[in-house]
């Protein structure tokens, strides 16, 4: 037999959920963007797809093995950044990218191919000193390259400061693009290709390659040819696709430089790890890195021996920050990419480096809006069934437990009132999207609540039979109840979150949102339902069997009583 739980304090256990709703509702109205409205997802807003062509050098078609495994870093982009409710698919040699609500430049970022490479800069010139110097002479544009082995010209902006453990500072401010730019005026000697009926892979390949020997080449003047000639502000064909092991003509994100680079150093391979910081002292957002054993040890060799000059971190064969070393890096210390990046990008970037980068390079075609898969007529249908199963939950309870049905009602609405203002937190703050396999995690919760209302109440009428009256039977029977609520919770608990592991795509977010329901069960069950009953067992008009419908129960008591004092008497006599 259960013991009495003592002295109980309901009010306290009320205003401890009160506290809580009134916590996340002050988060909803007045932080973020303070919208009341949860984020949908694609089958039910739509969205926007880019699709991502693969680019070989040869020209030829991307192995399957290649695709899935691009697929399989970009997802892990995509549950980096918190974008939830996105879709990565291969479609042939494509891969096909949607994510929710109209941000394209959400979905190319995720697409970006995030070859790192770290090189020493052995010249650079500013683009507007160039196009000045060839309208003076155009006869001779190159003479305005820089020589090959003086460090570039520009000086960090703010070399009064050096941040601990990080040698060197920005250069000029880059701004962090998602879609490199294209050149288009590098002699290309097969750039008639797609006239002569050649196909894309053919054409995308002799680009990459007129592109590779004339910006790539060992020779000087080839080189001084490259720098003048480069145009930053269209396409690059060689995105990507550049070869670490030669020289490489590059321009800077902003497209306000051009530099002569020598060959890597240091490959993105060798990084272990990448974050955003904000740099306090010199109030910009950087990224973090820090190398593995061998990248490590190279770097602090590279910053001991070239104290002064310049190292470009270049990024899909662009220049993303291209420091002077102010000191030599201890083997192990962090280092930084510096640049004029805000919270977000500086966060996608240390995304898009620490999960590595891709095994093809790929050109993205324009975004297209995709419309609702299922709409908003599946929209009103989820709602219209989660009504109607809240409805015959409630009119169950109202039939079979009289006024504690009211409770169970009331528990009910409560319990909604903080799954909402959960479902729109998670949505501003970790990108969460509700879509309908959400919504039924959330309407079979509604079904797992009322299960332990049931199993409390259950278990005040077993304690009502052994002849207790209401007011002592809730607070054995909820002793007895909460084990039984406990475990029950904890095997749904358990197989959500092996589904959640395990499945993919939208099966995911039916396994978080049963989960989290399951979570909101136990605690609506203890700070709102066991309150409500045991104040209402205290009460004279709630204790009456015609309103608590345990009017049966307290007869069969009464029989049970009886009939054991009758078989007691004939016992004696």
């Amino acid at each position: 037999m259960a013991p009495s739980t003592g002295t109980v304090h309901p009010v306290r256990y009320l205003a401890l959920f009160g506290v809580l709703v009134v916590a996340l509702y002050a988060l909803v109205f007045f932080t973020g963007d303070k919208s009341a409205t949860p984020k949908l997802g694609i089958d039910l807003q739509g969205g926007t797809r880019v699709t991502l062509t693969a680019r070989t050098p040869d020209g030829s078609a991307p192995s399957q093995d290649s695709l899935k495994q691009a697929q399989e870093i970009i997802e892990t982009r995509v549950n980096g950044l918190g974008v939830s409710g996105s879709e990565v698919v291969i479609d042939g040699d494509n891969l096909v990218i949607t994510v929710p609500g109209d941000d394209s430049a959400q979905a190319r970022s995720l697409g970006q191919t995030a070859r790192l490479y770290i090189r020493p800069v052995t010249g650079s010139i500013d683009v507007a000193t160039r196009d000045a110097s060839r309208t003076a002479t155009p006869e001779a544009p190159a003479a305005e390259t820089p020589a090959t082995d003086a460090p570039a010209p520009e000086a960090p902006a703010d070399g009064t400061q050096t941040p601990q453990n990080r040698p060197f500072l920005a250069q000029d401010p880059t701004t962090p693009e998602t879609t490199p730019a294209p050149e288009t005026t590098t002699p290309a000697p097969s750039g008639d290709a797609s006239s002569d009926g050649t196909d894309e892979g053919d054409a995308a390949a002799a680009e990459i390659a007129a592109a590779r020997a004339l910006r790539q080449s060992t020779d000087p003047t080839v080189q001084q040819q490259a720098v003048a000639n480069l145009d930053c502000s269209v396409a690059d064909p060689l995105r990507g696709n550049d070869d670490p092991t030669l020289p490489l003509v590059a321009c800077s994100q902003d497209g306000l430089n051009i530099y002569l680079l020598g060959p890597s150093i240091i490959d993105g391979q060798e990084i272990a790890d990448a974050s955003s910081v904000f740099n306090s002292q010199q109030s910009r957002h950087e990224i973090s890195l820090s190398f593995k054993t061998t990248g490590s040890n190279t770097w602090a060799a590279f910053t001991s021996a070239n104290i002064g000059k310049q190292a470009a971190f270049t990024l899909d064969s662009k220049v993303v920050s291209a420091p002077t070393i102010q000191g030599a890096t201890p083997a192990g210390s962090a280092t930084s990419i510096t640049g004029s990046f805000t919270a977000d990008s500086a966060k996608e970037l240390a995304n898009t480096l620490k999960y590595g980068s891709l095994p093809l390079s790929f050109a993205a075609s324009e975004a297209e809006t995709v419309s609702a898969t299922l709409g908003l007529a599946s929209l009103q249908a989820a709602l219209i069934a989660g009504a109607v199963g809240l409805v015959l939950v409630l009119l169950y309870c109202l039939v079979y437990y009289r006024m504690l049905g009211v409770l169970t009602a009331l528990s009910l609405i409560l319990s909604g009132v903080m799954v909402y203002a959960i479902m729109v937190l998670l949505g501003r703050y970790i990108g969460f999207t509700l879509d309908l396999a959400g919504m039924a995690g959330l309407i079979i919760g509604i079904g797992m609540t009322a299960d332990s209302f049931v199993v409390f109440f259950e278990r005040i009428k077993d304690e009502m039979r052994e002849g207790r009256s209401f007011r002592s039977a809730v607070p054995r029977g909820w002793a007895r109840a909460r084990r039984t609520i406990l475990s029950g919770n904890a095997v749904s608990f358990i197989a959500a979150a092996v589904l959640y592991v395990l499945a993919v795509g939208q099966v995911r977010g039916f396994a978080f949102t049963l989960g989290l329901t399951t979570i909101l069960d136990v605690i609506v069950v203890f700070l709102v339902t066991w309150p409500l009953v045991s104040m209402a067992s205290r009460s004279a008009f709630w204790s009456k069997p015609r309103v608590n419908g345990l009017g049966a129960v307290q007869e069969v008591a009464r029989e049970r009583k009886v009939a054991a004092a009758a078989s007691a008497k004939e016992t004696r006599a």
